[in-house]
């Protein structure tokens, strides 16, 4: 098994902390993908965000994690907090499950809202509730295995709604996604609105269904249970129709478990495996809100074609993220199965050649701003690169996943403009 590696506080590449002094309004226009209007103030635009609290400038500090089985499956993980005033995520990622089920593996995502502590509490103790019905077993009869984890999430909500009545606890929630991996199928397992997808010889073959509440399937629950679907939430609150906590809405004492307001119930799928299977996708809606499964898709192809560390293409699907306007915690797990694209040189090197050709530019630019005896100004270089038709740029990602290369070269050929600056003027005369 490989060594799961951690880096709780992975330094922030110099190009974001770039974007990070830069003025507010470059700040707001390279985070919220230019969707501000002038002479606005808020940091957000729609009632699905009213409410919620949102810093004036994104944490961009990345947990990542990466590790594999003795069975060919490896993974990598990042999250960050971003704009949200807390960190509400959780995951879990266990590439050998246990010894008792050799070849099995577990990977979930927990997105908290109202706090953290369900989601933390999942993230720890979820996967031992499912073991705990005694239904997934080596000899993996499918449909017993699918009503064990439709039990696991049942159980641990009534013993969390046990511990909220006799210990103090938040008012928290959280949605959960995740995958269970056997030698022989995939379990997708979803309550809420993450998401989780498989790629299939380089297509999207299956992803899980959000649970919100103006599905017709859940709308009815909702109305059966005297409550009213308002603003496209929960009785103008909430805007998840299950989920795992969120026991204020599971108080309705003539209902089941599963027919409250808010249902704990997953939906459980399962996809029998196959040589052609590349990798899985487990995100909570932080991703999704910025970015589509086939888009996702074929970005991650195409990183895993030019990059072997999985903890760095999950941080660049949180940056690309980040800059197409996503306002929560982002966290995503990718696992790579043996089917998964790999590194090779004549990707590598188109990537060279496209980080090049974007250079060139750069420098072109800023040679046309000094032309004017003016300072180069980054986001004009953006704003500019962003209107230009490059070929090559990463599929679903464009100009905004090379962000980084377009600041180095930035940096690089504005460093002219740059010496002039006042702190740099008192230090000349050292210069031999």
């Amino acid at each position: 098994m490989r060594t799961a590696r951690r880096a709780s506080t992975m330094e922030v590449p110099s190009f974001l902390r770039q974007l990070v002094k830069e003025t507010e309004k470059m700040v707001t226009f390279f985070f919220k993908g230019g969707r501000r209007e002038s002479g606005t103030d808020e940091y957000f635009e729609n009632e699905e965000d009213v409410g919620r609290p949102y810093l004036k400038r994104p944490v961009l500090e990345k947990d990542t994690e990466e590790g594999g089985s003795k069975w060919g499956v490896n993974y990598g993980m990042a999250s960050m907090q971003g704009w949200r005033a807390q960190m509400e995520d959780s995951h879990t990622c266990m590439p050998e499950m246990t010894d008792a089920l050799p070849g099995w593996s577990y990977f979930a995502v927990y997105d908290g809202h109202a706090g953290r502590t369900v989601a933390q509490y999942c993230s720890r103790h979820l996967l031992h509730f499912i073991l705990d019905t005694g239904c997934v077993t080596v000899d993996e009869d499918v449909d017993q295995v699918k009503d064990g984890i439709r039990d696991g999430f049942l159980n641990i909500d009534r013993h969390m709604h046990t511990l909220t009545r006799n210990e103090t606890w938040d008012h928290s929630g959280s949605t959960a996604t995740s995958v269970m991996i056997s030698p022989r199928n995939i379990y997708f397992i979803n309550c809420g609105d993450s998401r989780t997808f498989l790629c299939r010889d380089s297509q999207v073959v299956f992803y899980t269904e959000d649970h919100k509440p103006i599905n017709p399937r859940e709308k009815e629950r909702i109305q059966n249970a005297g409550g009213s679907v308002t603003l496209q939430r929960i009785n103008g609150s909430l805007a998840v129709s299950r989920a795992l906590g969120d026991f204020n809405f599971k108080e309705v004492e003539w209902r089941t478990q599963t027919e409250q307001l808010v249902s704990p119930e997953p939906e459980v799928y399962e996809l029998e495996r196959s040589p052609e299977d590349e990798f899985l996708v487990v995100a909570c809606d932080g991703v999704w809100d910025a970015i589509g499964n086939e888009e996702l898709c074929a970005f991650v192809r195409n990183r895993l074609q030019v990059c072997d560390d999985m903890r760095e293409i999950c941080s660049q699907v949180i940056d690309l993220c980040l800059y197409k306007g996503s306002l929560d915690n982002i966290s995503i797990i990718i696992i790579c199965f043996d089917g998964a694209p790999k590194v090779t040189p004549e990707a590598v090197q188109q990537e060279a050649a496209l980080e090049h050709v974007i250079e060139q530019k750069v420098a072109e630019i800023i040679n046309v701003i000094r032309s004017k005896d003016e300072e180069p100004d980054l986001l004009y270089v953006m704003k500019f690169l962003a209107s230009e038709d490059i070929p090559g740029l990463p599929p679903s990602g464009g100009i905004s996943s090379k962000k980084d290369c377009i600041i180095g070269a930035y940096q690089k050929y504005a460093a002219a403009f740059r010496s002039l600056e006042p702190t740099d003027i008192g230090g000349s005369d050292d210069s031999t």
